[in-house]
């Protein structure tokens, strides 16, 4: 029988194996155009909605002016009303989920 190899060793050899089909990782340079970059965004530029970058400009300054300056105060919370169980309502709940339960038991012995 062969003796296991050691855990260290596989790893190392499992990451060899997977660097033969990894990319390189020096990526060939593109060549340099005298391209003049532009400000403006192609159209529908990664909007659903198809609306251009201006466009969202002057929905936001029309957003922006309707918007109230001045906030109005809070209208005071209503008080809780902590209303808690009375313990016999816990009592009854527990009893007939007990008989539910037993009953449910019950009939599956029988079946």
């Amino acid at each position: 029988m062969s003796e296991p190899k050691d855990p260290e060793q596989l790893l190392a050899d499992a990451l060899r194996a997977q660097a033969v089909f990894a990319p390189s990782a020096a990526s060939p340079k593109e060549p340099a155009t005298d391209a003049v970059p532009t400000s403006d965004l192609p159209s529908a530029y990664g909007l659903l909605s198809g609306a251009s970058a201006d466009s969202l400009e002057r929905e936001r300054a029309a957003l922006d002016a309707e918007a109230p300056t001045t906030f109005a105060p809070r209208p005071p919370e209503p008080a809780r009303a902590s209303a808690q169980l009375p313990a016999y309502w816990i009592l009854l709940l527990a009893v007939l989920l007990g008989l539910a339960a037993g009953s449910v038991v019950g009939l599956l012995t029988l079946v």
